[in-house]
């Protein structure tokens, strides 16, 4: 009887299967083949035409819009995989979504990041491989391994590759004191200075700059954040920005969700450009923003965690 080594196997849900396909060709191996379907009520049937036993899994799916569908898709997807007898079943969430909601801000709050750690590891994933969480706390809401990449070095390799701005003149900006972290090493690769927004929530998606911490006047300002959603935020510190005597500004994030009139907005803004990263996908995007793509981060990382070497050293 003929022995099948384990190999590692590389599938995609329907929410970004173009970053799939860029990771599958970085890493040099070809998308497994499975068909997403949906019964006459919209149930998700999916059926996997090759074999997993014994194999090493890694199903890449963003829990981006449409939220729901595409989590449960997720969910059915890792379960059968493990009712196949995958050896490993990585989930590579790009976007994890429900992760703004990590703690109880307000009474009778739900915790949705924890709960849907417990539905991906309930459903039998083994490994969690995302990008630049909201909060890093929540890969402490798993009971499995989970590798929260860092989208900062697909920024600076652009700005330093490609002389977008005079780098000497460069401040990094982070929009609140919960984005210094990320900011910080983005500022540290550019070899740039970092400010802070001092920034309030008077309620869901409504923020007002109050302040800034730091010296701007006369630079170009580098807005780093991980997530675009209304594109208020990013507008109002734009604003705030300019009254401190900031001569250009860009801005930079991991994924760009643009709900609502996001895009009218900052085509409107004092903002020259946003760069955002292929984690979540978008037929077409106005002039005025740029796609990076964060596969080859992604590929590498994958091909590290599969053998077994250090993933880290990809943000030194």
């Amino acid at each position: 009887m003929p022995f099948h080594s384990n190999e590692m196997k590389l599938f995609a849900g329907t929410s970004n299967i173009q970053l799939a396909e860029k990771i599958a060709r970085h890493m040099g191996i070809q998308l497994g083949s499975c068909v997403m379907g949906r019964f006459s009520d919209g149930e998700i049937n999916i059926k996997v035409d090759e074999t997993v036993r014994g194999h090493d899994v890694f199903i890449v799916q963003s829990t981006s819009t449409p939220v729901n569908e595409n989590l449960m898709e997720l969910l059915v997807m890792i379960d059968a995989f493990k009712r196949a007898s995958a050896n490993s079943i990585a989930a590579v969430i790009p976007y994890y979504g429900y992760a703004r909601q990590d703690r109880k801000a307000r009474g009778r709050d739900p915790i949705t990041a924890k709960l849907v750690a417990n539905l991906l590891t309930i459903a039998g994933a083994t490994r969690i491989v995302t990008v630049d969480l909201h909060a890093e706390q929540i890969q402490g809401f798993f009971d499995i391994p989970v590798d929260n990449l860092w989208s900062f070095p697909v920024f600076s390799k652009h700005f330093l590759n490609n002389n977008i701005v005079d780098v000497k003149n460069v401040v990094v900006v982070s929009p609140d004191i919960g984005g210094v972290k990320r900011a910080s090493k983005f500022a540290e690769k550019l070899g740039a200075p970092l400010a802070i927004l001092d920034k309030r929530r008077p309620r869901d998606n409504i923020a007002e700059v109050v302040n800034v911490i730091g010296e701007v006047e006369g630079k170009t300002a580098l807005l780093f954040d991980d997530i675009i959603d209304t594109g208020r935020s990013l507008v109002e510190a734009a604003k705030m920005l300019k009254k401190h005597g900031v001569k250009r500004i860009f801005a930079c994030a991991t994924h760009g969700v643009f709900s609502g009139q996001a895009l009218e907005l900052i085509a409107n803004s004092e903002i020259e450009k946003v760069y955002v990263t292929d984690t979540i996908y978008h037929e077409k995007l106005p002039n005025n923003i740029e796609i990076l793509s964060i596969a080859p981060l992604l590929g590498e990382a994958l091909l590290r965690v599969r053998k077994n070497l250090s993933v880290s050293i990809l943000f030194r």
